[in-house]
């Protein structure tokens, strides 16, 4: 395989800032067909790429018999639904995050990838980012010595997206700030650990703001707003991950709190080192000689993020690199995100 020819569903927001302009620039993808459930928000792209547009994804599937892999970037709700129905048609899959919006549903995405020998790879964009891959390298090295505890969160002063959409609607989102938000940090954390398994979680999950207009994060514009939509997620989330190492690690995912301002972070401890990776701003903690080391090593530039993580997707496919993603570390973060919302439920803590 040379190129890859490739079908997108979903061409909100998403699609537009992320997948488009890759489908422009990487002459390794050859554009099929597009997918929106509103087909008049895919023409002008369509048009360009001289595709046909459907507003059924099944109907796709029928007459396009060519496709060696979909990008899904719809609501939650659909992304198993839509990554089984393409697995189970031979075709590789990329979706957005989360993977899905229960375990059983994550699981059936699994089962599919490996019965039909097609690659599943889900959104885990922060771990391409320079900070983070010199993280994991320096961890697996040993450096950090064992990495036992820390803690993770993206809060947000007011940031809420789409409100009154899909993405306050907990039937096509499956919740707020902590599905949204918390694939992106947990994993990241729990990456850079070895990813150890969750055994046990402890939450509480808060809806303050449902009624505020106020908006100063950038990334509320993500979303169509709905003036009578839904509002029935919530909108700050904490809680306490152990691992079976021994290991522990402290959440919080808000879009909307009383903070100083908008911050995404990882911290970890180490028995040699520990660190802290606050938004792009990266800190070691060690000690040298006897004495308390701060250092902040300078890092090169480089590409990351969705780019790098879709052009990772594409050698995988195409070159037969070894996927850094696997559809067992979705499960296992579908398992966290659920038994916090059941443990935030029962207001005791949950065993997975």
């Amino acid at each position: 395989m040379t190129s890859l020819k490739v079908a997108v569903i979903g061409t909100g927001g998403i699609f537009k800032a992320f997948y488009w302009p890759l489908i422009q620039e990487n002459k390794e993808i050859k554009l099929q067909a597009l997918c929106d459930i509103n087909p008049s928000k895919a023409q002008a792209y369509a048009d360009e790429a001289e595709v046909p547009v459907y507003g059924d994804f099944y109907e796709l599937l029928e007459q396009q018999k060519e496709i060696d892999a979909i990008f899904i970037c719809t609501p939650n709700l659909y992304h198993s639904e839509y990554a089984i129905a393409a697995l189970n048609a031979g075709i590789h899959v990329f979706s957005e995050k989360p993977d899905a919006v229960s375990v059983a549903e994550a699981l059936k995405m699994k089962e599919a990838a490996e019965r039909n020998g097609r690659h599943l790879m889900v959104m885990r964009n922060n771990r391409y980012r320079p900070e983070a891959k010199w993280l994991k390298q320096v961890s697996q090295s040993g450096y950090f010595g064992e990495l036992y505890a820390g803690r993770c969160g993206w809060i947000r002063r007011r940031g809420i997206p789409g409100k009154g959409g899909w993405f306050t609607t907990k039937e096509l989102s499956g919740g707020g700030p902590l599905i949204d938000l918390g694939v992106h940090m947990i994993d990241l954390a729990v990456w850079i650990m070895g990813n150890p398994k969750p055994v046990t979680v402890s939450g509480a999950t808060y809806c303050k703001f449902a009624n505020s207009e106020l908006a100063d994060s950038v990334h509320s514009q993500f979303g169509e707003s709905q003036s009578e939509g839904h509002f029935d997620v919530e909108d700050l989330a904490n809680g306490y991950i152990r691992f079976d190492n021994g290991a522990t690690l402290q959440i919080e995912f808000s879009w909307a709190s009383n903070i100083e301002q908008e911050r995404s972070f990882v911290e970890l401890r180490g028995t040699q080192a520990g660190f802290s990776l606050d938004g792009n701003e990266l800190k070691v903690f060690s000690e040298l000689q006897g004495a308390l080391t701060n250092t902040q090593p300078l890092l090169p530039p480089g590409k990351g993020g969705h780019p790098a993580n879709l052009e990772h997707f594409i050698d995988v496919l195409l070159r037969e690199t070894a996927p850094d993603f696997t559809p067992s570390q979705g499960v296992d973060m579908i398992k966290i995100l659920e038994a916090i919302y059941e443990s935030a439920r029962l207001g005791r803590e949950v065993t997975l």
